[in-house]
Parts: C-alpha cells; sequence; structure tokens
C-alpha cells in the first residue's frame, strides 16, 4: 500500500506537491504553538517526524485554547 502510494507520488508530481504543502502548512502551525507556549518537546517532536500533518493535528486539537463564549458589548445608557 504505502509502495503503491509512493510510486503514485513519484508518477505525479502534482500529488507530490499537494502532499508536501499540506504538511508544511501543518507542521508550521504546530510548531509556531508550541514555540509560543514554550513547549520544546512537542516542538521538536513535531520537527522530526514526518507524519503527513497527523502529529500537528493531533497537537493543535489538543492544545487549543478554552475561547471565552462571545459576548456583546452593552450600550450605555444616556
Amino acid at each position: 500500500m504505502i509502495t503503491e502510494f509512493s510510486n503514485y507520488l513519484i508518477a505525479n508530481p502534482l500529488a507530490l506537491m499537494v502532499v508536501l504543502l499540506w504538511e508544511v502548512v501543518w507542521k508550521g502551525l504546530g510548531m509556531w504553538r508550541a514555540g509560543r507556549r514554550n513547549q520544546p518537546i512537542w516542538f521538536v517532536l513535531i520537527l522530526i517526524l514526518n507524519t503527513a500533518g497527523i502529529l500537528p493535528i493531533v497537537y493543535l486539537l489538543i492544545s487549543k485554547d478554552k475561547k471565552k463564549p462571545f459576548r456583546k458589548a452593552k450600550k450605555k445608557k444616556r
């Protein structure tokens, strides 16, 4: 299965570019968040392991901030 996919990517450079772009985007987002949060272990793991974006996506999902619910601004009475 992996060999077939590798052969497909070699034969189709456009598909290879799409996979590489996918990996770079997710890796960049994961490394950026790990760096901002001062989490060097995650930063290095994401840098070293090439998982087609799976590890960075997992990291981004488990480390997402809990957003405060949106509240409308109160209007001042005159």
